[in-house]
């Protein structure tokens, strides 16, 4: 895979070169900021470009505006934004825009190469890759919709585990459960937030993003039954007659 990388930090830059070489890609460049990076986009032609949130000259979000312009611009692009910590706003600006395959990731990610290199691998198949630490503070902060509120608990987990890029072999691997069981759990997910089949195949992101908008609610679990006296039992502590007496 052709990577671009766009990372200030010039130890962390020499890291991710080495990290995604030794790895097989080729890095077809390494900038510390955005200044060239348009130019150097259409130039190189990356299939991947990876930007940190803040990059000079003002380390606010200069990576962010320049992701959003990427995804804008050039959607068949798989962009993937690395961030000291989760800002909120960036990231739900980020999520919400049009473009195409998108990865959200705390630096930290970064440490674990196995990791990381499974998700720039999802991001460039097209997922959209978060975050868990991104999806759980985003969740914390949004108002509840009434549409989660009719998936099951099961159905609402398959949709926590989307709006993290699984796909639905791993989805099905975490939940201990079949493909099969899973691709009807998608189908009823998309039909009861509404969403209808369109050619673009964006149902997927749109479920992970009204997940993410409005908290992911869960109906509330059923209430325990009281407790009853077990049926091989019966009262005076003998246990059911079963058969006839000959």
């Amino acid at each position: 895979m052709r990577v671009l990388i766009c990372e200030d930090s010039a130890l962390l830059r020499a890291g991710l070169v080495r990290v995604l070489e030794d790895a097989g890609h080729e890095v077809v460049a390494a900038l510390p900021d955005a200044s060239n990076l348009d130019e150097t986009v259409d130039r190189t032609a990356p299939e991947l470009c990876i930007l940190d949130v803040r990059l000079p000259p003002r380390w606010t979000d200069e990576g962010i505006r320049a992701a959003l312009s990427l995804r804008a611009r050039l959607p068949e692009l798989a962009v993937l934004v690395l961030s000291q910590y989760v800002e909120e706003r960036y990231a739900a600006d980020l999520i919400s825009s049009s473009g195409g395959a998108l990865g959200y990731l705390l630096k930290d990610r970064v440490a674990d190469v196995t990791d990381f290199l499974e998700a720039i691998e999802r991001i460039a198949a097209g997922a959209t890759v978060l975050d868990p630490e991104v999806v759980a503070q985003l969740l914390s902060r949004r108002t509840r919709d009434e549409r989660m509120l009719r998936l099951t608990d099961r159905e609402a987990s398959v949709l926590a585990l989307i709006a993290e890029g699984r796909s639905n072999q791993a989805i099905a691997k975490t939940l201990h459960v079949t493909e099969g069981s899973v691709e009807k759990h998608i189908t009823a997910v998309f039909q009861k937030l509404n969403l209808e089949p369109d050619e673009s195949g964006n149902r997927r992101v749109l479920a992970a993003i009204a997940h993410l908008e409005h908290g992911g609610a869960t109906p509330p679990p059923p209430p325990t039954p009281p407790s009853q006296t077990p049926p091989s039992q019966t009262p005076g502590g003998r246990g059911p007659q079963t058969g006839t007496n000959r």
